[in-house]
């Protein structure tokens, strides 16, 4: 289930990465947990969810006091009220000694954006939709120590709204474990969709000269001089 911000620390098995997951995004969220929480990962993260900066900040203990044990925050940058950008600066300046890390995620692959937040302290910037070859980044990043192979050991429940309880199981489970997948190939095809006008003005362009160089050869040829009778005619 999507554990709710409150009290009481989070106690997890040793090596176990916990991991504080801030996203107004139900989908984006959602694509993140079950990633995090499939077996490809082996138990290596325990997730809680939040969806905004606010509700972080009172988890983190950034409003009362009371710092919760957490090894790494994977924040959304735009969300309303109080960006990833926010949050990022305030978590720094929790612990300036020690600070939490904090890997910012963005749709926008923008320079100006993505040094920004390194610039504040953001251990890494991720482009969603979060991916497998993206988890590797995230224990680079994290405090806590390799997680050791254990046998049969019991992995934590995955970490899904409570509407959604038992439906990872379930055919529309599935179709959700499907959904980073279908964004990834969206963008693919939105980013080939801006080279189809270009093709398209250099296929009439070749086009365009084929038909100059025949009308050309013909002229040479001496069709020029029986077109020029003709029109005359």
């Amino acid at each position: 289930m999507e554990m709710a911000v409150g009290g009481g620390g989070v106690e997890v098995e040793e090596g176990v990465m916990r991991v504080l997951l801030v996203d107004d995004s139900p989908v984006d969220r959602r694509v993140a947990q079950l990633l995090l929480s499939s077996d490809s990962c082996a138990g290596s993260f325990h997730v809680i969810a939040v969806d905004s900066a606010k509700k972080a900040m009172e988890f983190l203990g950034l409003k009362d006091g009371k710092e919760q044990a957490i090894d790494m925050v994977l924040t959304d940058y735009c969300m309303p009220e109080m960006t990833g950008y926010d949050l990022l600066k305030a978590i720094k300046a929790l612990n300036p000694l020690k600070p939490i890390p904090v890997i910012v995620m963005s749709s926008e692959d923008e320079p100006q954006r993505i040094s920004r937040c390194l610039n504040a302290g953001a251990e890494d910037y991720i482009v969603k939709p979060l991916q497998s070859k993206d988890v590797q980044r995230l224990r680079n990043c994290s405090t806590a120590r390799p997680n050791k192979a254990v046998p049969n050991r019991k992995l934590p429940a995955p970490l899904l709204p409570p509407s959604a309880a038992g439906a990872a199981a379930s055919p529309s489970g599935r179709r959700a474990n499907l959904a980073g997948v279908a964004m990834v190939l969206h963008s693919s095809s939105v980013e080939l969709s801006q080279y189809f006008p270009l093709l398209l003005k250099l296929v009439v362009l070749v086009y365009a000269v084929l038909c100059v160089g025949e009308l050309l050869h013909r002229w040479s040829s001496g069709g020029g001089c029986s077109l020029s009778v003709r029109w005359c005619a």
